[in-house]
Order: structure tokens, then C-alpha cells, then sequence
């Protein structure tokens, strides 16, 4: 399978050299992305920020640059207030305008969309979220889920209470408090917990938060105080989060002992006043805007008035979250205008585009955004990188990166990953063998 992957993608590269001459885009042509954002109701404080991140960074391409490759982007918002069925409804509503990409903004939108995508040819990106077991691109050829699955999350911060305690065996017999959007989000990564607590040993305490609770969360917090966990786990969205820093804060739950995935942002914390200092989160790419291209973004758009974005915001954690988000969309973009030859591209064209994202660092200097994010590659077979991130901890004003890269766990959740790929190709009665050629090198 591989040498026939290299074959094909040989021939590809040679015919885009020589027989493909990339074709003028006409004055009407235009690439469509549309985003489902929800900026109303208990999950806006989350989508807001990186709605405007991901709207940005797009119109930005446009005003700056003319669009990717000479082809403006028509960028389109649905609001699905973070529900899933109406992610689904946006779905259905945008297919037929022919999108190069969906970006579901819920776990629970993306496993509906999961069985659509390789039947309407328009691949998805969910990024950092979503099914981890997406990431194995030979089951999952229309799914992307860069840089990081949840599975790989949760062990990064397992590591690294690991490291804290002199060593991942030493997690024997501690107790674990893990709290959660009662939702496929934050049901994601309990098989991976689950796992790891009967290997590891340590015990494992789940206290889910229903969608309708996010901001009555007391009854969970004091059976919290009664089980005495050594480390609470945060996996919160919206309202949830800065209702779970303030009920810690209540019971005097230690920060330092409070860790999170990457989505809690500025405001969540900043809400729950000083005592929320020491909280840490996990985080891949850089915060601030002391980047050129945001600083594109605030010169042709915020002070031209053209960004909903409040330019204080921008830099903040989720708002460069959004970012990096339509960072991948434009690299995705431009990768299939290479390999086809062709400026207004396809959804099956940017699923290609997507497999041959190669960030390096002299790509993230070329696009203004240089020390922004580690290296990126994906291929046909990984649609994720798995890669390294870093706890940030709040000091009262701001997060401040405190620890080196934290590698996943990746002895351990590799297999798992994989078993659980097959587990759902086996489920899901006729799940199709992957037909799709691979233009990214090996």
C-alpha cells in the first residue's frame, strides 16, 4: 500500500510540474468555507474568541493578500449555539454550495457528520477535538483531528502529574478526580482514563456536568471535598469552566492540583478573581499578538472596522486558537492548488490538501507567525501529529508557560487509538475500505 501511495504521488508532483499549469481564476470565482460558530447562549464565552479568531485570520488572506492563490474566500457563519443537531441542520444547509471544508466546533456535530463526510466528498476538520480515533487516516479518510486527539491531552496531563509525584508508577494508589461536560466532549477520553487507572492502578473518580448545570455545579464540588481527589481533571466548554475555577476557589481546592485541556480561556479565569492563580491548562501555540500576521490582522481589519474583534482580544489563548484553526483551513487550501493545478479547488481536492500539510519552521516565519506553533506534518495514515504541548498557568493577569514540551503517551495510547478505529469500522456495518489515493510524501 505504501509503494503504491509513493507511485501516485510521484505522478502527481511530476503532472503538476509540467502538464498542469495552474488556471487563472475568473473575476466570480471563489473558494467557500463556512463556520459553525455559535457566539449565543451558555457555551458564547468559549465561541466567541474563536469564532473571531477563525474569521480573521481568513479575511485578513482576503484584504491582505486577495485570498489564497488568487481566489478570494467566502467565509460564512451558521450558528448552531453549540448544539449538535443544529451543527447537523448547518451541515445539510451548506453541502450544496459546495464547501472545501466544515468545521463542526462540537464533538457531538462531528460524530454525526463523521458517516456524511465520505459520501458528500467535504472533509472535516475538527481540530484538536472531536473522535479521537479519527486520527488514523486509513479508517478515517475525510477526518482530520490536528494536532492532538483527546486521548493524547489526557495523557500529557497524565505525564505530568506523573512527573510531579517522581514518575507515572508513582500515580498507584492516587485518587483522580476527573469533571466533565456531561456530552460526547467530555465523554471523549473516559475509555483512555479507564484504561490507564486499571493499569496504572490509580483510582479514578468521574463527576459529570450536565449542559443544563453548567453554572450549578455545587452538588459535584462537594462530593469532590468529600473523595478528597489528589487531581482534578478539567474537561469544561462555555459557562462551565469559570463556574468550576469559582467552585474550587469555594472549597479550597489547591490550583496547583487543577489542570486542564486546552479550552478554558482569559476570561474564564479572570472571572473567578486572584484565587484562581496557580490554575494550569494545556496549550500548543503561542498567545499574545506580538506576531506579524496578527498584526495584518489588526491593520486591515480592526482599524479598518472590518473584524468584530475587540482589539484588546486579540492574542488572547482562544481568539489564536481560532487562528491556528484557519490556519490549517488556508495551508490545506493552497496545498490542493499545488497538487491539482487548479486556483478555485474541491472539497475532495482539499482533503489531498489537508494529507500534505508539512508547517515547518520556515513556513510559520513565511506566513507571519514564527515560534506561533511546533512543526506540523500529516499523512494519509495520521491525520493528527500527535504532538507535543505545554502546561500554562494563570499568575492573576495572564497564562505563562511553566513546563517543556510533555510528549503523549504514545506507547500506550497509539494501540488504543488504533484498536478503537477498528472497533468503530467494525461497528458501523459497511464501513468503507479506504479508496482514496495519497499525494503526501512518505
Amino acid at each position: 500500500m505504501l509503494k503504491k501511495y509513493q507511485a501516485i504521488a510521484l505522478s502527481v508532483a511530476m503532472a503538476a510540474s509540467t502538464a498542469f499549469a495552474i488556471q487563472p481564476a475568473s473575476a466570480q470565482d471563489e473558494i467557500y468555507v463556512p463556520l459553525f460558530t455559535y457566539r449565543t447562549g451558555a457555551f458564547s464565552g468559549s465561541g466567541i474568541p474563536i469564532a473571531n479568531g477563525m474569521n480573521d485570520y481568513l479575511q485578513m488572506l482576503n484584504e491582505r493578500d486577495g485570498g489564497i492563490g488568487g481566489v478570494k474566500i467566502r467565509v460564512e457563519e451558521c450558528e448552531t449555539g453549540y448544539d449538535a443537531k443544529k451543527g447537523v441542520e448547518c451541515y445539510e444547509a451548506v453541502k450544496g454550495k459546495k464547501p472545501v471544508i466544515v468545521n463542526p466546533w462540537s464533538t457531538g456535530t462531528t460524530l454525526s457528520l463523521i458517516p456524511k463526510a465520505g459520501v458528500d466528498k467535504v472533509p472535516v476538520l475538527s481540530m484538536a477535538y472531536g473522535l479521537s480515533a479519527s486520527a488514523d487516516g486509513e479508517t478515517f479518510p475525510w477526518i482530520f483531528n490536528p494536532p492532538d486527539t483527546y486521548w493524547d491531552g489526557m495523557s500529557m496531563i497524565l505525564s505530568h502529574i506523573g512527573t510531579q509525584e517522581g514518575g507515572l508508577e508513582k500515580l498507584k494508589g492516587k485518587r483522580i478526580g476527573y469533571i466533565y461536560l456531561d456530552a460526547g466532549f467530555g465523554k471523549e477520553p473516559i475509555p483512555l482514563l479507564e484504561e490507564l487507572s486499571k493499569e496504572i492502578g490509580f483510582d479514578l473518580k468521574l463527576y459529570p456536568v450536565p449542559a443544563d448545570s453548567m453554572q450549578n455545579q455545587s452538588s459535584q464540588w462537594l462530593s469532590i471535598r468529600r473523595d478528597k481527589p489528589d487531581y482534578v481533571v478539567l474537561f469544561g466548554w462555555g459557562a462551565l469552566n469559570p463556574t468550576a475555577v469559582k467552585e474550587a476557589i469555594k472549597i479550597n481546592y489547591p490550583m496547583d492540583k487543577f489542570l486542564s485541556i486546552w479550552w478554558p480561556g482569559e476570561d474564564d479565569v479572570r472571572s473567578a478573581g486572584p484565587a484562581a492563580k496557580g490554575f494550569k491548562i494545556l496549550n500548543w501555540h503561542g498567545v499574545g499578538a506580538d506576531y506579524p500576521a496578527l498584526q495584518d490582522i489588526k491593520k486591515h481589519l480592526v482599524e479598518t472596522g472590518k473584524s468584530k474583534t475587540d482589539a484588546a482580544k486579540i492574542g488572547d489563548v482562544l481568539y489564536n486558537r481560532g487562528v491556528y484553526n484557519s490556519l490549517l483551513i488556508a495551508e490545506a487550501i493552497a496545498n490542493a492548488q499545488k497538487i491539482t493545478g487548479k486556483k478555485v479547488v474541491t472539497g475532495e481536492d482539499v482533503r489531498r490538501g489537508l494529507e500534505s500539510i508539512n508547517i515547518t519552521p520556515e513556513r510559520l516565519k513565511e506566513l507571519g507567525l514564527e515560534g506561533f506553533a511546533e512543526p506540523l506534518k500529516l499523512t494519509c495514515t495520521d491525520h493528527n501529529g500527535h504532538k507535543a504541548a505545554f502546561l500554562q498557568e494563570w499568575d492573576g493577569e495572564k497564562w505563562v508557560r511553566t513546563t517543556d514540551l510533555i510528549e503523549p503517551l504514545h506507547d500506550r495510547v497509539s494501540p488504543l487509538l488504533k484498536a478503537a478505529a477498528q472497533e468503530y469500522a467494525t461497528k458501523n456495518t459497511g464501513w468503507p475500505k479506504r479508496t482514496e489515493t495519497c499525494d503526501a510524501p512518505a
